[in-house]
């Protein structure tokens, strides 16, 4: 935190309020009621409905926060997108000069010169002017292995986080074995900042309910259990924060509702002969640069890049029958939605409440890529929350994973070839707009009367500037 001397030199009165700022994702009224300290907090303090953005994933929503804008001016439109000038489609970048706006910290510092802000797992964190920062960030052996990791600024901040609480915990941050394990590090790792560094603003994020939600559904009993799970694990830091005199501000980037229905858009795309595939080595590879129309599928949306305005009837035409699709977006559509930048496709597909898109791009299984059965984030053209689950068909996925562990731990290449290739048992998704606030996203915050109503997801930046007490 900034000390009152700085304060006073800088011709400030007093110290900015510090804040802790918990991302907890998928965080909705129905679950509050499953998590006894969160709720005690709101209770004695202020809750609200949070409109969220389309597309209301983890990327656009946090950009929004931290720059009081939309995605047609940040520019994040979903978790990834086609970068026409690659000619590459790439999910999850991690370098913050991708968002375009003025950031939080530097209204903050702009208000107050000196201002401390620490990162801890809240996305585009890399190259971000943040004091203090901690992201996921995996070891690329130039052999092809994978190892957890993170990245930290300062470095020094690297050693000291893994002497004290263990490597980061990549693989139960996302796959199959995402779990209790990564919030808990998370929230460790956040309360050791707090406690050694004492920034001004720490960003935390909070993972769990994305798992279980998306595995078994909002409405399922295990899905309750995590929310208690990660409530319990948060109290610690909940009372740290209280201690040391910060206001407390936890939201949601979006909830999480029950679907049943996967969506493949790009094969229906295929069938069409706009959607077009390279094969080596008996594999089929999307090749965007050749098709005339592909979808880059994100939970509930697709971003539908269409190569020459003489396709986009043909790419209507094609997806105006499919099952699944609400709504599909033109330019009039986008910019009333706020989508309206060059990242996004020509199209925009929306589904129906109670489905999701696929990535899938193949006809048939045989003849998918490799990566479609590993846990693969950065070369999949498309989300896969099917990632979460080992292959229920297969009777002998564990003893294969077994074995890919016992070549890791021997120090050979391995491949950890256990997700299905059927999207049927994903239960949860989000992505389109909540139909109703009790299934939409919440603000709540530790300070009575922070806010008596509504909050816009382009108003956080500015709230938490005015709770900090520099607006």
């Amino acid at each position: 935190m900034t000390s009152p001397e700085a304060a006073t030199e800088a011709g400030l009165t007093s110290a900015p309020t510090p804040l802790l700022v918990l991302d907890v994702v998928g965080l909705t009224p129905q679950l509050l009621d499953h998590m006894p300290h969160l709720k005690a907090m709101a209770a004695r303090g202020a809750q609200a409905p949070l409109s969220t953005v389309l597309p209301a994933v983890t990327c656009a929503a946090q950009s929004t926060f931290l720059t009081g804008t939309t995605p047609a001016e940040h520019g994040i439109v979903a978790n990834g997108w086609y970068f026409r000038e690659l000619g590459e489609v790439f999910l999850w970048r991690q370098h913050n000069g991708l968002v375009a706006g003025d950031k939080l910290w530097d209204a903050a510092r702009r208000a107050h010169p000196g201002y401390t802000v620490a990162n801890i797992c809240w996305w585009y964190a890399m190259g971000a002017d943040t004091d203090f920062t901690v992201t996921p960030r995996p070891v690329y052996y130039a052999d092809g292995r994978k190892e957890p990791d993170c990245y930290t600024r300062p470095p020094a901040l690297h050693d000291e986080l893994t002497e004290k609480l263990g490597t980061f915990p990549l693989f139960h941050f996302w796959g199959p074995g995402a779990d209790l394990v990564s919030s808990r590090w998370i929230i460790d790792a956040t309360r050791h900042i707090l406690a050694t560094r004492a920034p001004d603003l720490a960003l935390s994020y909070l993972p769990h309910l994305d798992y279980d939600l998306q595995r078994y559904g909002p409405d399922d009993p295990r899905s309750h259990r995590a929310a208690t799970e990660l409530d319990r694990a948060v109290a610690p830091l909940l009372e740290d924060a209280r201690r040391q005199g910060r206001t407390v501000v936890a939201l949601s980037e979006y909830g999480i509702t029950r679907v049943d229905r996967p969506v493949d858009i790009n094969r229906a795309l295929r069938r069409a002969g706009l959607l077009e595939v390279h094969t080596q080595d008996g594999m089929e590879y999307l090749d965007p640069m050749a098709s005339r129309a592909f979808a880059v599928a994100d939970h509930q949306i697709a971003h539908i890049y269409v190569r020459r305005p003489e396709d986009l009837e043909a790419t209507r035409e094609a997806l105006a029958g499919l099952p699944g699709i609400e709504q599909l977006l033109d330019d009039e559509g986008k910019k009333a939605h706020h989508l309206d930048h060059p990242r996004s496709g020509e199209l925009v597909a929306v589904a129906e409440p109670d489905a999701w898109f696929t990535y899938y791009y193949w006809l048939e299984d045989d003849l998918a890529p490799d990566f479609a059965q590993l846990v693969e984030i950065h070369r999949k053209p498309g989300y896969d929350p099917v990632e979460l689950f080992m292959d229920p068909q297969d009777p002998f996925v564990r003893v294969k994973a077994a074995g890919a562990l016992a070549r890791k731990k021997l120090g050979m290449r391995y491949r950890m070839a256990v997700v299905p290739l059927d999207p049927a048992p994903i239960r949860g998704s989000h992505g389109r707009l909540p139909t109703s606030d009790e299934e939409g996203p919440l603000i709540l915050c530790s300070t009575p009367h922070a806010f008596t109503g509504r909050v816009e997801a382009t108003e956080v930046k500015s709230l938490l500037l005015r709770l900090a007490g520099l607006h």
